[in-house]
């Protein structure tokens, strides 16, 4: 059975967003909309749309757990499912709740018989760059979303931007220099994704390059500068590549946090701390929000490498340091305010000096580690 063509169609601006869908759908026969509302998922219920160019069926949905995660599982992954097989269906376009990253949408539905054929994300350039870089929750803003979800307006418009292998602009921008800005912030966050206008958006994923991620989820371990982009500063905006091999103390870097969050739109990448020696950690903040987690255990603390990524296990033969071996802090640093200089030099401060790397591991095994409660 051939599989059916998915576009996903992300972006905060919900009216413009649902044009471009419309769009697409109308370019292509055979294309079906999707859409899930989640205004009103904290009252345990949302409204699904579908529309073809002939009808369009609401349908309101209740749900045993109000959230997006069941959404997904209980309603749109069975859908998408059926539409796959459904005669006359060619292409299905998913139009995600402005509150939807695409990247999990992407996980979730690697195994249904569906391919990613782009992700289109519609940015308004007025508006972008301060949501990016704020630190307002989506439910201050007004967006509906399920009780205990705190993720930040930010965490969504980055996720959305940085996952996209097309960017649709809208809005005329606040004033050249904004829209200068966003644009370099862009650039450097999404290099590979294709910038079109609005009134271009049915060709947004026409001429997408080989390398396009196309729904392609990132593993802990894989590259951190896809589709190589500028290293140069432009309007302010900088992009810090930061890379060490002794580990960090778990208290100077928590000191640190605060700086790599003042005027920095994105921070990504893998770390070690003294104080958890086995496994990569996983650092991820958008605007003034910050997720740190584990990646999984570095090749240094395993006997058998069979079973692993044969692009790792490469990467960290060539690499490796005979005392920490695969083990090294990689983090990329998008800022839009602060300066270059100074970030690194807050994380130079955070790693051991000599005389605690002196000390060993049993005695970093001791250190308190605020770190752990942070999620």
């Amino acid at each position: 059975m051939s599989r059916v063509g998915l576009v996903i169609v992300a972006g905060l601006p919900r009216r413009q967003a649902s044009a471009v869908a419309t769009r697409l759908m109308h370019a292509a026969p055979g294309s079906v909309v999707v859409h899930h509302d989640l205004r009103d998922i904290a009252q345990g219920f949302v409204v699904r749309r579908q529309k073809s160019a002939a009808r369009e069926e609401v349908t309101r949905l209740e749900l045993a757990h109000g959230c997006v995660s069941c959404t997904l599982r209980e309603d749109l992954l069975p859908l998408l499912a059926k539409l796959a097989e459904s005669d006359g269906v060619h292409r299905v376009i998913v139009h995600l709740d402005p509150t939807i990253e695409p990247e999990p949408v992407c996980w979730a539905i690697r195994a249904l018989p569906v391919w990613v054929t782009g992700v289109v994300t519609v940015v308004d350039m007025t508006t972008w760059l301060a949501d990016a870089t704020g630190d307002e929750e989506l439910a201050e803003r007004g967006f509906g979303v399920a009780e205990g979800d705190d993720r930040t307006v930010a965490q969504v418009a980055v996720g959305q931007a940085e996952f996209a292998d097309a960017i649709v602009l809208t809005g005329a921008g606040a004033d050249a220099w904004t829209d200068a800005r966003t644009s370099a912030v862009l650039q450097r966050i999404a290099p590979l994704a294709k910038k079109v206008a609005f009134t271009d958006a049915v060709h947004a994923l026409r001429d997408l390059p080989e390398e396009a991620r196309r729904g392609r989820v990132d593993r802990w371990f894989d590259p951190l500068l896809h589709g190589q982009p500028p290293l140069e500063s432009d309007c302010g905006v900088s992009l810090t590549v930061f890379t060490e091999r002794r580990p960090f103390h778990p208290h100077r870097l928590h000191d640190a946090i605060g700086v790599l969050l003042e005027g920095v739109v994105r921070v990504r990448g893998r770390f070690w701390l003294a104080s958890q020696p086995d496994v990569a950690l996983w650092f991820e903040s958008a605007g003034g929000a910050l997720r740190i987690g584990q990646g999984g255990p570095w090749l240094a603390t395993m006997d058998d490498w069979s079973a692993e990524c044969p692009q790792r296990t490469v990467k960290a033969s060539l690499e490796w340091h005979p005392r920490f071996g695969d083990r090294v802090q990689e983090l990329t640093i998008v800022a839009h305010q602060a300066h270059p200089d100074e970030l690194t030099a807050a994380l130079h401060a955070a790693l051991l000096s000599d005389e605690e790397l002196a000390e060993g591991e049993e005695a970093w095994l001791r250190y308190p580690d605020p770190l752990v409660a942070i999620e």
